[in-house]
């Protein structure tokens, strides 16, 4: 019998990739007259042929899918009904309740999750230093982050005090992420619920950092990658992120190991939470049901096993040491995991402490209905206040409401 899974890491990451094989290998041999083939898509998520593949019945037995792609494929009866087969991942109870909630519908469950994370304030400590800031205070609120950016910023030309985007999609997504911090909305009822002095809040802090501050430089960063590299120079004070922010920072852009510390996101009232979960295609039989349930209980819900062998992580020269997912909580699995992890550390798991004492404290918020196209809506208003000096909030979020109700009505 055989089932196919997803995520196999590329050719060209060979050490990640072995490690992969050896655990298919190490399963199969457990799990005798099971056969796991892998399938090595990168990213193993891709928003443009996702919904095709799933809707021409391509996927794999076992597949990933990203927190805003949950109500989704759980709506379309695209994922298996595993309620009565969550006893095989030996440590489902463990997994945070809330975070249990987002893969169960009226009482049923279709996946388990193997991420979860919240956003923070990732900064750069040394330039904290140079600032005459104390990296071991980082700003909690949003006024305090004005603050600490201008000081920053005031280091010399070239430096930014915070960093933020303004196209892309990532402008509106970073507008979710700073309103949910205050407190604020993006969609409630089914109706735009941005246009609120939460919102308002986020454009005039940014737009006073910009024309009155200069802390924020007077580059429009439009995709993804043009803060990451702007913050891996080592000139940018500080930028919203989740933890895993420091890995790429680290390892795809090769910014400074020793620099960069993780704080709760300022205000902490809320964050944008992000995250995955595997689920199961509906046409499995109940003999690949099993198997898969197995797989993912090994591969990814087994401290020391699987995405949790740290100790493999440091050997391979990975990242080993961020607080990038806190899914089982304080539960004695996620102890066990955070100790093994910090024990294998190979980054400053001291930098990120502020973070991982915050989160647990701050309430998740899964991205609203229609999320890119709203995002888009909400660009505009992002690069307006970051180009105009005369920009006219109240006129930018009245717009953006108008067309994100338009957008929001069309179901």
């Amino acid at each position: 019998m055989t089932i196919t899974v997803a995520c196999q890491p590329a050719k060209t990451a060979a050490k990640q990739r072995k490690a992969w094989n050896d655990d298919v290998a190490a399963f199969e041999k457990a799990h005798p007259g099971v056969k796991v083939n892998s399938t090595d898509q990168q990213p193993c998520f891709d928003p443009k042929t996702f919904a095709a593949k799933l809707a021409g019945g391509q996927m794999e037995t076992v597949f990933m899918v990203p927190v805003t792609n949950y109500a989704d494929v759980i709506a379309k009866k695209q994922a298996k009904d595993i309620t009565g087969l969550t006893n095989l991942v030996k440590n489902y109870g463990d997994i945070k309740q809330d975070v249990r909630d987002m893969v169960t519908k009226d009482g049923k469950v279709y996946g388990v999750p193997n991420v979860s994370y919240s956003v923070g304030l990732v900064y750069n400590r040394k330039l904290f230093t140079e600032a005459g800031l104390n990296p071991d205070n980082p700003p909690k609120t949003w006024d305090e982050v004005r603050t600490a950016a201008k000081k920053i910023a005031d280091l010399g030309d070239g430096y930014v005090g915070y960093g933020e985007y303004g196209g892309g999609n990532v402008g509106g997504w970073h507008f979710a992420q700073s309103i949910f911090s205050r407190g604020g909305e993006m969609v409630v009822e089914d109706k735009a619920a941005f246009n609120s002095p939460e919102g308002k809040a986020v454009l005039r802090n940014l737009h006073d950092m910009r024309w009155e501050d200069d802390s924020v430089g007077s580059r429009v960063l439009i995709g993804w990658e043009a803060l990451m590299q702007q913050m891996a120079a080592g000139r940018t004070g500080m930028m919203l992120g989740a933890p895993d922010v420091v890995t790429d920072l680290v390892q795809k852009f090769r910014g400074d190991v020793d620099a960069y510390g993780i704080a709760g996101v300022p205000e902490g009232k809320a964050s944008l939470t992000g995250g995955e979960a595997y689920m199961i295609n509906p046409k499995a039989n109940a003999a690949q049901t099993k198997a898969a349930m197995q797989w993912i209980d090994f591969q990814f819900n087994t401290p020391g096993k699987g995405r949790h062998d740290y100790a493999r992580g440091k050997a391979n020269g990975e990242a080993v040491g961020v607080p990038n997912n806190d899914y089982m909580g304080d539960s004695p699995t996620g102890k066990a995991i955070a100790e093994d992890r910090d024990a294998n550390a190979v980054l400053p798991t001291e930098n990120y402490r502020f973070y991982a004492d915050a989160a647990a404290g701050v309430a998740p918020k899964l991205e609203p209905a229609k999320a890119q196209e709203l995002y888009a809506v909400l660009d505009v208003a992002m690069s307006a206040v970051l180009t105009r000096e005369n920009a006219d909030i109240d006129k930018l979020l009245a717009d953006a409401e108008a067309k994100a109700n338009t957008i929001l009505a069309q179901g």
